[in-house]
Formats: structure tokens, C-alpha cells, sequence
């Protein structure tokens, strides 16, 4: 990346001190104060020489205020020096302390913000392990830029103007000597830092694969450990941990030899300055010569920890460039202006035309049918027939090109998504639990406000009532993380209760019972017939058992209409569907199934 983009980006992420000014102009000030503190002690170490060498009688003459002292003054003068830079040492590091923890707060805040705001199809195209790190480890790196690098930066660089404008007031010839280094300095320190960025971007998207490998790993425990998949995960992981490790190494190598090399190039600048001195003596006094050595003598430190946060800098570059990618992309688009108190719930699709971002092939081609208010219409057919999809299409989680979807004769589009989601209910196959109570689950979201009455009024209807009430806590029960201490049925009948205490006019049911036994799924049919009762309803299963009571059943072959009716019809016309029937029910078990 050219340095002016990085220098951009440096910026953009200093841009986010700006709440924060105030205490950032106290932290400076503090460092000021830290950075005078170093001339003066050179200058207290010069009137010390010189009166141990009878330069002076009086030590101190010439000093305001302090002229008329004695020698005893001078260890009282370094105390004081001490307690000068301490003070202003802690006003530095703690006030730019909190500047930096706010702003690292801040962007963790914009960037988990963002992900809220991100549409369907850029989770995915990204796997939830990059996210994860970047909210973490690159905001880490975001910290040290943040943090340790401006700390040093400025107390360091200010010690070093200091220092070299009191070289300068000394003795400006030799000083000058020391510039001359000053351009092969600032070549090996762009050197260094085009190699530190790529290298920090390397160390990036190998800790992005450590922690998507781990994720993965966590989340599918029990299919790792079903299908003896240990050794496999094990390999994989310890291929993306080296990986890691060996990019680590190649920063620190790239560190430990530009360093050494830098302080070597300081340290001969610092012996010809010393060959100089001598040499160049001239008027000067023992303590004005030794003052002036000592000065030069703490410029290599300033200097060597400002090259070493060069890297730090670099790093932070880095992750500051990962965090504002996800901050600059467009969220989801929101172009609605309608909303509706309440919609009665009339769907209709025409001439609907849909491909995935990024992809040519056509999911969905030319669909056309109407929902009635109240309504249950049933969609079928093959997997990857385009069911689902439509499904998501409908809550706009993915937004369609060509033809039209109207909810109560308005485009889907039209209305606002808040308001446009605020009338629908969904209930999946992949029931999404967090890791709080029962209650919690149910009432979740903009539902948080419902009374404990409503939440147990809607548990009963949902047929999950019998399970709660057995529960260690009942309602208040933790269900860990996605509800891992609930059976598949369970999570399904909390999911239900929460789209009846949602009491949204339309509910799409997608395979909401396909991987349930027959007990849990007599449980939640009869769930289900009690939230479909005045709503208008789409319903997506490969159980046909489960849509034989829809009032139309639309049947679907990649991405198309093929025949549409009631069940019996549809039976009796011997098409798509009889097939689909008789595959499922040709082994003897459609009459239990009726």
C-alpha cells in the first residue's frame, strides 16, 4: 500500500480522538513536561563538573534564583528534575490512556454496530472466524497504534526535540554533524515500514484462520466428534496455528535485525560526535563538554524506541485498514418510506425473478401467485427448487431485481425494512436460541417488553409449556449457548411461542418440523395449527404430511411453478406432486401419516 494511504488511514483513525481533545491536549502537556526534564538534567551535570574542577566558585551562578546556593543544591535540583518528569509522566500516560481506550471502545462499538446493518449476502461471502477476529485481535492491534504507539511518539519525540535543541544551543556545529545520518535513517525507516505493513497484513488473515478453524470447530463439536473428525480438526488447526506463529516470527525477525542495525548506525554517529568533541573543544568547559556528551548520549534512546513503534505503527495501520473495510461497506439498503400499523396480510408475487449476488444461474424465474388475508399456501417441491429463497425474499433479506412482491397491494420494497419485518414471523428448521433464560428467548428483541403473563400465555400455546414447567427454574431456566440443553422439538416450540407472542398478521413457516421425531412433531403440528388461525401463512416442508390442511399448495421445480391446487387435487392429477407423495409415502406409512 503507497505510504500516503497508510498516512490516510493513520489519521482517519486518529480522527476518532476528536470526542476525546480535552484530554489528549493534558496528556501532551504531561509529555512536554516529561521531555523538558531531560536538558535539564545535562544542564545540572554541567554546573556539577565544573565546580569539581574549580571552573565556578559559585556553582550555580548565573542560575535565576538559584545563584546564590551551594553546591548541596545541586542533588536537591536532580530530586526536584525527578519529581517534574514523574508528574508530567503520569499526566502523558493516563490521560492518553483513557483517549485510547474510549477510542478503541468507540470503533468496537462501530464495527459490532455495522455487522447489525450488513445485508444477507456479505455474511455470506464472509465466515464468522475473520469477523470474530477482527472485532478482536485486529481492534487489538487498532490498540497498540492507539495506545503505545502516540505515547511514544509524542514523549519520545518530543525528549528528542528537546534534547536537539539543546545540542544545538551548545554547540551547533557539531551538532550538525549528527543530521547528516539523518537521511540514511529515514531510507532505512521507509525500508522497514512497507515491510512491517505486508507483514502485519499476513499476520492478519492467518489469525483470522486460527480463530474461523476454532469456530467452526466449537460450533460442530458433535459432528466432529460423530464422525471422528479429532484428528482432522486437530491437523487443521495446528496447520493454521504454525501458520500464524511463522508470520509472528517473520515480524519479530524483521524487528530484532532493523533495530540493532538502526542503533548501530546512531552509536557510530554518536562515537564521531565524541571524536569531534575532542578534537573541537575549543573554549568550552569540562562541565559544558560533559553536559553536551550526556545530552547526545540519551538522543539514541528517543530515537531507537521511536524506529522500534515503527512496527507497532505499522500493525495498527493494518488493523485499522481491516476495521474501516467493514465500516465503509454500503449497509443494507433501506429505501422504503411506508409504514403501516398494521397490514392484513394479502401477499402477491408476480413475475418474480431472482439470482444470487454474484451468480448468473436463476434461483427463482418467473413466479406468479396471490395469498388471501388468512390464508395458508404451501410451497413444495426438490431441494434447491427455490422455496427458501423465496422465503427470504419476502422479509427482504435478500432484495430482488425483477418483477414485483406486494404485501396489501404495496411493494415489499416501499415500505421501511423496521416496519416491513415488524409484520411478519418466521420460524426455521435452524432455530436461533441465545445463551439467557427461557423467558428472555421468547420475549427477545423489541418482545423484551412483554408481560410474564403473555410469555406464559404463549408458551402454552406453543405446546412448550409441558417441558418449562419441568425445568431446574422453570422460566428464568439458562439454556446455554443456541439451547444446547434442549431437545431439537423443544427449541422449535420456543421458536414458535416467540412468533406468537410477535403476533405478526403474516407467519412463514421454512421446514419447520423436516428433523423432528413424530412425538415432536405431533406437538408442534398442533402448535402450529393454533399460530396459523388468522394469519395469512406460507408454509415450506418436505414433510407433505405437514401442508395437507393448506388451502393451496404451490408446487416448484428450479425456480418454477409447476402445478399448484389443494392436496387432493394435486393427488389425483398424478404430476409433480403425486410423485413427491408417493416417495414419501409409498412405503405404507401414509395411512399413520393421515
Amino acid at each position: 500500500m503507497p505510504a500516503t494511504s497508510s498516512l490516510k488511514t493513520y489519521f482517519r483513525l486518529l480522527g476518532y480522538v476528536r470526542p476525546y481533545l480535552g484530554l489528549f491536549f493534558i496528556s501532551i502537556i504531561g509529555f512536554i513536561i516529561f521531555a523538558s526534564g531531560q536538558p535539564m538534567l545535562a544542564g545540572a551535570l554541567k554546573y556539577f563538573v565544573d565546580s569539581l574542577v574549580g571552573v565556578d566558585k559559585g556553582v550555580l551562578q548565573g542560575v535565576p534564583i538559584l545563584g546564590s546556593l551551594d553546591l548541596m543544591a545541586i542533588p536537591v535540583m536532580i530530586v526536584a528534575i525527578a519529581i517534574w518528569q514523574g508528574g508530567g509522566s503520569f499526566l502523558g500516560n493516563f490521560f492518553l490512556a483513557r483517549v485510547s481506550l474510549g477510542l478503541v471502545h468507540d470503533l468496537r462499538l462501530a464495527l459490532f454496530d455495522k455487522l447489525l446493518l450488513l445485508p444477507n449476502s456479505w455474511f455470506d461471502n464472509h465466515n464468522s472466524g475473520h469477523l470474530v477476529s477482527r472485532i478482536t485481535f485486529d481492534v487489538t492491534m487498532v490498540t497498540g497504534a492507539a495506545t503505545e504507539a502516540i505515547k511514544v511518539v509524542i514523549r519520545e519525540g518530543l525528549t528528542t526535540i528537546f534534547l536537539f535543541s539543546y545540542l544545538l544551543w551548545m554547540n551547533w556545529k557539531l551538532t550538525l554533524v549528527m543530521v547528516a545520518i539523518m537521511p540514511l535513517l529515514g531510507l532505512l525507516v521507509g525500508k522497514a515500514s512497507r515491510k512491517f505493513r505486508k507483514q502485519a497484513h499476513k499476520i492478519q488473515a492467518a489469525m483470522g484462520d486460527v480463530t474461523h478453524v476454532a469456530s467452526e470447530t466449537i460450533h460442530g463439536y458433535r459432528v466432529v466428534r460423530g464422525f471422528g473428525g479429532e484428528e482432522y480438526e486437530s491437523a487443521r488447526f495446528l496447520q493454521a496455528s504454525r501458520d500464524n506463529t511463522k508470520k509472528q516470527l517473520n515480524m519479530i525477525r524483521t524487528v530484532e535485525t532493523y533495530t540493532p542495525l538502526l542503533q548501530l548506525i546512531i552509536h557510530t554517529a554518536m562515537a564521531g560526535v565524541l571524536f569531534l568533541v575532542l578534537w573541537l573543544r575549543g573554549e568550552s568547559s569540562p562541565g559544558e563538554l560533559v553536559a553536551y556528551i550526556t545530552a547526545a548520549a540519551l538522543l539514541p534512546k528517543p530515537i531507537r524506541q521511536l524506529s522500534e513503534t515503527n512496527s507497532t505503527i505499522q500493525k495498527g495501520v493494518a488493523g485499522a485498514e481491516s476495521v474501516f473495510s467493514q465500516l465503509d461497506e454500503p449497509a443494507e439498503r433501506d429505501t422504503g418510506i411506508i409504514e403501516r400499523e398494521q397490514v392484513k396480510g394479502c401477499i402477491a408475487v408476480a413475475d418474480l425473478v431472482f439470482s444470487y449476488p454474484g451468480h448468473e444461474q436463476k434461483v427463482l424465474d418467473g413466479l406468479n401467485f396471490e395469498i388471501a388475508p388468512g390464508q395458508m399456501v404451501a410451497l413444495v417441491g426438490r431441494s434447491g427448487s427455490g422455496k427458501s429463497t423465496l422465503a427470504s425474499l419476502i422479509p427482504r433479506f435478500y432484495s430482488h431485481e425483477h418483477g414485483q412482491i406486494l404485501i396489501d397491494g404495496i411493494n415489499v420494497a416501499d415500505y421501511t425494512l423496521r416496519n416491513l419485518r415488524r409484520h411478519i414471523a418466521l420460524v426455521t428448521q435452524q432455530v436461533t436460541l441465545f445463551n439467557g433464560t427461557v423467558a428472555e428467548n421468547i420475549a427477545y428483541g423489541e418482545l423484551a417488553a412483554a408481560s410474564r403473563g403473555e410469555v406464559e400465555r404463549v408458551a402454552e400455546a406453543a405446546n412448550a409449556r409441558e417441558f418449562i414447567d419441568k425445568l431446574p427454574q422453570g422460566f428464568d431456566t439458562l439454556i446455554g449457548e443456541n439451547g444446547v440443553t434442549l431437545s431439537g422439538g423443544q427449541r422449535q416450540r420456543l421458536a414458535i411461542a416467540r412468533a406468537l407472542l410477535k403476533n405478526a398478521p403474516i407467519l412463514i413457516l421454512d421446514e419447520a418440523t423436516s428433523s423432528l421425531d413424530s412425538e415432536s412433531e405431533r406437538h408442534i403440528q398442533n402448535a402450529l395449527e393454533r399460530a396459523t388461525c388468522g394469519r395469512t401463512t406460507l408454509v415450506i416442508a418436505h414433510r407433505l404430511s405437514t401442508i395437507e390442511r393448506a388451502d393451496l399448495i404451490l408446487v416448484m421445480d428450479r425456480g418454477r411453478i409447476v402445478e399448484r391446487g389443494a392436496h387432493a387435487e394435486l393427488l389425483a392429477a398424478g404430476g409433480h406432486y403425486a410423485k413427491l407423495h408417493m416417495m414419501q409415502f409409498g412405503n405404507g406409512d401414509a395411512g399413520e401419516e393421515g
